[in-house]
């Protein structure tokens, strides 16, 4: 079992009604402050975070089923987090890696190319969000290739930039109205078994992207096609066995750039380092943030040394990407997810989470697919008897776990996806009772 990063009780424990009198009042100032675009999934207002719980200013303490996205991998506060993120505070805070480097950022990028896919020669460039690695691995596959087209798939999610926002496959909420966007973007239907036709193997819906992007565009004018393993914001799509092995390997026939978005699926989250793993699948640029740093801004493109090295001196960088104290949380992250198998414990969590939902899928046929590897799970929720989805099913089903103390999130294109992104240290007690509050949420009536 691994260590819980603080003291606080690791119990479920509501003491006052959600949200209480403290977060009510400071979700008034918040009216009069914070623009109202940014949104929040729960009203509670966090006080601190460890283990499987987090904590509200009034003293409630909520099950965490969310990791604040798929980063607090290794816990809130994780103990070896904190001491580099100390250390490093006391010593220098910022000296800007283009202007006077330091060791820390050399460190992570000697990590990345460890534990990336693959045993080629491999160079790193930091950044500080996923959408900003997103767009600066299409920017180096342009440069490398000397071409311009990008081909994304249909229900990706790859960030809210003016160029992620091309590549991202839903409007709502996070395209509409913020167009024009992003030229030179194109998108091909992917692998979503559920909703693929029955029998479609993973080398024919990669045959059927290969052709539309052909069609579309030529494969000699392509310099990259970005992809998730494992698809989030659209639903925590597993694509079929085979298809990202025949799409990667048709993009090296032609000198495409593949590029692997492992925002949200790397880093243990799936019960391996990362997600193309799953498939040996080696890419030849892999985007990284979230889990990286447990819980400070960072992010990375890792890939193939000769392609990194193709953009001129100055192309990469940014005033804060590679910050000092965020390299040194990530080097903590990194080190608890080695010491502590945290990968073994994501596939511990992938079998208690898959085999309640199973049990569940079993008695509710609202419960149309259960799916997901390692501790990035989900249920995608059908009117029964059909595949219909049934947004409005999930978004209550949500809400009842959050009044219960749980966090619990939503996503897919079509809004009927819960998923469960737990702390990897999570303990199985506090799982399995998030669990519980969650399998009664959908079976609630009205």
């Amino acid at each position: 079992m691994t260590a819980v990063s603080t003291e606080i009780p690791q119990r479920r424990e509501l003491v006052t009604e959600l949200p209480g009198p403290r977060s009510r009042e400071l979700a008034e100032r918040r009216s009069a402050a914070v623009a109202a675009g940014v949104g929040s999934v729960m009203p509670v207002y966090v006080a601190r975070a460890g283990g499987g719980i987090v904590e509200d200013v009034d003293g409630n303490r909520l099950i965490d089923l969310g990791s604040g996205i798929a980063v607090t991998s290794v816990g809130s506060a994780a103990p070896r987090v904190v001491e580099g993120v100390r250390q490093q505070v006391g010593e220098s805070t910022h000296t800007c890696f283009m202007v006077t480097p330091y060791e820390g950022y050399v460190d992570v990028c000697e990590k990345l190319a460890e534990v990336t896919p693959g045993d080629h020669a491999k160079k790193s460039a930091l950044f500080n969000s996923g959408a900003e690695a997103v767009e600066n691995a299409v920017k180096i596959a342009r440069y490398a290739t000397g071409r311009q087209a990008v081909v994304a798939v249909d229900h990706a999610y790859h960030g809210r930039t003016n160029l992620t926002m091309a590549l991202t496959a839903k409007a709502m909420p996070y395209k509409k109205g913020f167009g024009p966007f992003a030229s030179d973007v194109y998108r091909v239907p992917t692998s979503y078994p559920f909703r693929d036709p029955e029998g479609m193997t993973g080398e024919q819906a990669a045959q059927r992207a290969i052709l539309a992007a052909d069609k579309a565009i030529g494969a000699d004018q392509i310099a990259a096609v970005i992809i998730e393993p494992i698809q989030g914001e659209g639903g925590f799509i597993v694509p079929a066995p085979g298809f990202l092995s025949a799409l990667a390997a048709w993009c090296k026939d032609n000198g495409i750039v593949f590029i692997a978005d492992e925002v949200q699926s790397g880093f243990c989250r799936t019960g391996a380092w990362f997600a193309s793993d799953h498939e040996d699948v080696v890419p030849d640029l892999v985007t990284t943030a979230k889990g990286i740093a447990g819980g400070l801004p960072l992010a990375a493109v890792t890939g193939r040394a000769e392609l990194m090295d193709a953009v001129h001196g100055g192309g990469l960088g940014g005033t804060y990407g590679g910050n000092p104290v965020a390299c040194a949380a990530a080097l903590g992250a990194i080190e608890t997810m080695e010491a502590e198998d945290l990968a073994g414990r994501a596939r511990e969590i992938e079998t208690i989470i898959g085999d309640r939902l199973r049990e569940l899928q079993a008695t509710n046929p609202a419960i149309g697919d259960v799916r997901g590897r390692g501790a990035m799970m989900a249920v995608e929720v059908v009117k029964p008897g059909t595949k219909e989805p049934d947004a409005e099913l999930t978004a209550a089903a949500a809400k009842r776990c959050h009044e219960q103390g749980v966090i619990a999130l939503t996503c897919g294109t079509y809004g009927n996806v819960l998923r469960l992104l737990p702390p990897l240290v999570i303990s199985d007690d506090l799982l399995r009772e998030g669990l519980d509050v969650l399998a009664d949420a959908l079976s609630a009536k009205g």
